[in-house]
């Protein structure tokens, strides 16, 4: 297999003033400090860590969607940090993303319909007889009834919202799906249904997928490899079942630590 992304050395930091005049003072916020990955084809890399530990921030970064300060992010050899303006819009086809709140990244003024074909009409692929029947296709895909095409997003579960969700990132046809906390929303119940469609349809169509999540047992269930983020930078990376037997760092056995278990007396504790 051959590496579809790669990430080196990326950096995102914000500079914040403070004071008046002759007495500002600036602040760095150092939101990503230094992370570097890659991804192979077909594969799914968990993104692991708590709230405000960057995980976002860097798949953002990777889409183009924040400006990085400095690094390198590569994908099929082309570097994104050099496309601008038409170049960049046309390559981002290739990578989409699924967002943690379905209501929010859903337009309610949109039909179901309007909403999957918009990334068709945005690069213009096919006419609109041949997007309706795409939509229809992906629908089914995820587990909808065609019927869902003319109505809003308001109309649906919020499961079912992720589905639409997941829908609209496979219109284009990508390679690379990011999958930023797409369950946390979610009921447990729901959570599962969603992580096996994604299952499905990554062997289906050959994605690859970022996927990223502050919920360790749901990265366990789902990636080949995991990264632990902590503070902008990536602590520890290893095959998902080697880091959840054998953590090395001690960041990573406090996360694995706190993981709640059914049986109070079975519960982890970091091992020095």
């Amino acid at each position: 297999m051959s590496n579809l992304l790669e990430v080196k050395d990326l950096k995102v930091h914000f500079e914040s003033q403070q004071g008046f005049l002759w007495n500002k003072k600036v602040d760095v916020v150092k939101a990503v400090d230094g992370v570097s990955f890659s991804l192979e084809e077909g594969e799914t890399l968990g993104l692991v860590g708590e709230s405000g530990c960057g995980k976002s921030t860097t798949a953002r970064a990777v889409m183009q969607l924040i400006p990085p300060t400095s690094g390198q992010v590569t994908m099929e050899g082309k570097d994104l940090m050099s496309l601008e303006g038409e170049d960049l819009r046309l390559a981002r086809r290739n990578f989409q993303i699924v967002f943690q709140d379905p209501y929010a990244s859903l337009n309610p003024r949109m039909t179901v319909g309007q909403i999957i074909a918009e990334p068709l009409l945005n690069f213009e692929l096919g006419d609109a007889a041949e997007r309706r029947k795409t939509v229809l296709h992906l629908l089914d895909e995820v587990g909808l009834p065609g019927q869902s095409i003319d109505r809003y997003p308001h109309e649906f579960s919020g499961g079912q919202r992720q589905r639409i969700s997941i829908a609209r990132a496979l219109a284009p046809n990508p390679k690379l799906v990011i999958c930023d906390e797409p369950v946390s929303a979610l009921d447990v119940s729901v959570q599962a249904q969603i992580l096996s469609l994604l299952q499905e349809l990554q062997e289906r169509y050959k994605l690859t997928y970022l996927f990223i999540s502050h919920d360790l047992a749901v990265v366990r269930y789902i990636s080949d490899r995991v990264a632990v983020m902590r503070r902008g930078k990536i602590v520890e990376m290893a095959d998902a079942t080697t880091l959840f037997d054998n953590a090395e760092h001690d960041y990573t056995k406090l996360l694995l630590s706190a993981v709640p278990h059914p049986d109070p007396s079975k519960r982890r504790r970091p091992r020095g």
